[in-house]
């Protein structure tokens, strides 16, 4: 039933919208009267809740990693069973994502990487959806991984903050002896070998943001290089709450401007400010609930498992015109892009 009232809710809502889009090409019949102001129907669109173009679901909170400045930090151990992952995917898709990306937490922690593998050919394979994506730190993926799943993947996000193995350390992101920074460059071989666009997420902090990247970035050429500035998040990685102490990791805009110039010539340079940030990311935590960080933290939404995807996205705090004047929405399926695996 809930299921059924979630793709009665998103027939509605895409109703309601093609008619709004199709009223300025209307003629007026004759004899008859539009009812309704003007200034009324345009608060009514204004009012119309935003379309989940491009969600990001962080499934679990749970990591082998303790980055100093995480901003989804491990408060629970809860992790949805797969059918119900399903069920919410599926109502997303109904109410119109076409982008899925999965995040953290590691996602490859839950099962050695099995549920996020199911749950990446599920929504290629089943709910055909353009993209799917995968943001990691990495560590724990395997070559056998991309053998089973690869096909399904269209972009796998690693992220790295330095080339700099001590910063790394200095930041939290390592494990054991591993180095990071090694890893990455097997990452993206076997990304080459089984065709997903591979891609490199960076927060740039107190500990980074000196650091010249450009021949490392260059050289491993990601399609994408997504440039972070370091968010404080209430009750995440700053406050009494918090698990994180995130404030010692914190750079001014100027500071963030001074590494953006340094590197203006990575043509695969995406610079994302606070600004940017804060409500232009449609955030599905692991009870898949949206999470409004407008006040400086995250207020969860009712889940859509129970209150379905449109009633629950009136209260994410999604910036819609803010996601599309930062590029949110691009070159995301990897059978569009023009790439030399």
């Amino acid at each position: 039933l809930s299921v059924g009232r979630a793709v009665l809710a998103a027939l509605r809502g895409r109703l309601g919208a093609l008619c709004w889009s199709l009223a300025p090409l209307s003629l007026p019949l004759p004899g008859w009267r539009d009812s309704a102001p003007r200034p009324q129907r345009e608060q009514e669109w204004d009012d119309a809740p935003p379309t989940p173009t491009s969600v990001n679901y962080h499934f679990t909170r749970q990591c082998n990693y303790k980055c100093g400045f995480c901003f989804h930090t491990a408060k629970t151990s809860f992790v949805l069973p797969l059918e119900e992952a399903k069920r919410g995917l599926a109502m997303l898709k109904e109410a119109g994502m076409e982008k899925i990306n999965f995040s953290g937490g590691e996602p490859f922690l839950q099962d050695r990487g099995e549920f996020v593998g199911k749950l990446v050919q599920f929504c290629k394979q089943e709910l055909e959806l353009p993209s799917v994506s995968i943001v990691s730190n990495g560590s724990l993926i395997r070559k056998q991984w991309f053998e089973k799943y690869g096909e399904y993947l269209d972009i796998l996000a690693i992220s790295c903050d330095s080339f700099d193995e001590d910063v790394n350390i200095l930041i939290g992101r390592r494990q054991g002896k591993k180095n990071h920074v090694e890893n990455l460059h097997k990452l993206r071989q076997w990304c080459r070998e089984y065709a997903v666009a591979f891609k490199i997420n960076s927060v740039i902090n107190r500990f980074n943001v000196e650091e010249d990247m450009n021949e490392q970035i260059k050289a491993l050429n990601p399609v994408r290089w997504k440039v972070f500035q370091c968010l404080l998040i209430e009750g995440e990685n700053s406050g009494e709450d918090a698990l994180r102490e995130a404030e010692k990791f914190v750079i001014s805009d100027e500071d963030f401007d001074r590494f953006l110039d340094r590197h203006k010539d990575v043509s695969c340079l995406v610079p994302e400010s606070n600004q940017k940030m804060r409500d232009s990311y449609l955030i599905l935590d692991e009870y898949m609930r949206f999470l409004n960080c407008r006040n400086g933290r995250k207020e969860p939404s009712k889940s859509i498992l129970d209150v379905g995807v449109e009633a629950a996205i009136k209260f994410s705090g999604f910036d819609e015109k803010m996601f599309l004047r930062r590029g949110g929405k691009y070159v995301w399926s990897k059978a569009d892009m023009k790439l030399d695996w």
